[in-house]
């Protein structure tokens, strides 16, 4: 098979084109044929760093959409020709390939309907953003603030916060509004006004904030603790925080991190199965028009590098697709 692969970490101008051997599944995984691999920010940071778990060279890219080929040893709820989309481990050979193997419970049953373009952009943004709001049980009507919301997880993250009838107050680039309000959010808070957080401070007055989801580092995210209202909760989808942000016993708000990545080696086959499911609704939603896969741009495989350095290079405004 053809694949993207690196021998050495850098930049994505490492990435070499080469023939590799096609790989075969091993008990509980399945060999998937790539119609659409999705770009995420994670793929050009490892390629950066490296992982001490890689074995060289390095197939990078952990989403992607395509047919089922094979079958691994104890697979029975899948079939050859099945239309899935995945997100795998980023310690394994990715998804910048032809075929890629992956966990058979990670892989998300797609519709008829639904192109692999779409299906591709849902893994990482679209499971993301399922996991930050689960942590939240907030009634409809809450009063919720998503930093970095015109990015692809932002954009997820606001479409599921609105869904569960929540006011969503977006923080993103001015040049962004339209779109965003479009999502889901109320109000759209430009980033680059340097005294918004104050603005802020003054606007909740006696109806402060009761989530706050950050999407930009553990250092941004604790300076809007103190927008949080009593048993708020901060919601870190980049980074986490070392120590709590607030003195002890005054609002005491509730900490939470997000990493998807982590649930392929700590998660259980059941949380794996609810995840599947709400990421198989996401993708009916996709097909219906319910839920916006945000594709900012489309490729040709041959381009691969090219799209992750404008990825890189950013801003982006939804997601990176790259076709098979």
């Amino acid at each position: 098979m053809k694949a993207w692969l690196h021998h050495e970490t850098g930049g994505p101008g490492v990435l070499r084109l080469e023939d590799c051997p096609k790989p075969v599944p091993g008990k509980g995984e399945v060999l998937v044929r790539n119609h659409a691999v999705g770009l995420n920010p994670v793929d050009w940071k490892f390629i950066l760093w490296g992982h001490p778990a890689w074995t060289w060279p390095h197939i990078p890219g952990v989403d992607g959409a395509g047919e089922v080929e094979a079958l691994g040893e104890g697979v029975h709820h899948l079939r050859p020709g099945a239309r899935v989309a995945y997100h795998t481990d980023l310690i394994r050979q990715g998804s910048f390939a032809e075929y890629t193997v992956i966990p058979a419970r990670a892989a998300i049953p797609l519709p008829e309907a639904l192109s692999f373009v779409a299906a591709a952009a849902l893994p990482c943004p679209g499971l993301t953003a399922l996991q930050a709001v689960a942590k939240v049980p907030l009634p409809p009507g809450a009063q919720v603030m998503v930093t970095g919301a015109s990015g692809a997880v932002g954009g997820g993250l606001l479409q599921l916060a609105r869904a569960r009838g929540w006011i969503v107050h977006a923080v993103a680039s001015a040049s962004q509004t339209g779109r965003v309000l479009r999502l889901g959010a109320a109000s759209v808070t430009d980033y680059r006004h340097s005294g918004w957080r104050e603005d802020w401070a003054k606007r909740i007055g006696d109806r402060p904030l009761e989530a706050v989801f950050d999407m930009v580092s553990g250092e941004h995210a604790a300076s809007l603790a103190p927008l949080l209202a009593a048993n708020g909760h901060l919601v870190c989808i980049q980074d986490r925080q070392e120590t709590a942000p607030l003195p002890a016993f005054t609002t005491t708000i509730s900490l939470h991190e997000v990493g998807l990545n982590g649930l392929h080696a700590h998660g259980n086959d059941a949380q794996w199965g609810r995840l599947v499911a709400e990421g198989a609704t996401m993708a009916a939603d996709m097909a219906t028009g319910l839920f916006d896969p945000q594709i900012l741009e489309v490729s040709p495989f041959d381009d691969l590098p090219a799209a992750l350095a404008r990825l890189k290079a950013g801003p982006n405004p939804g997601n990176r697709v790259v076709t098979l």
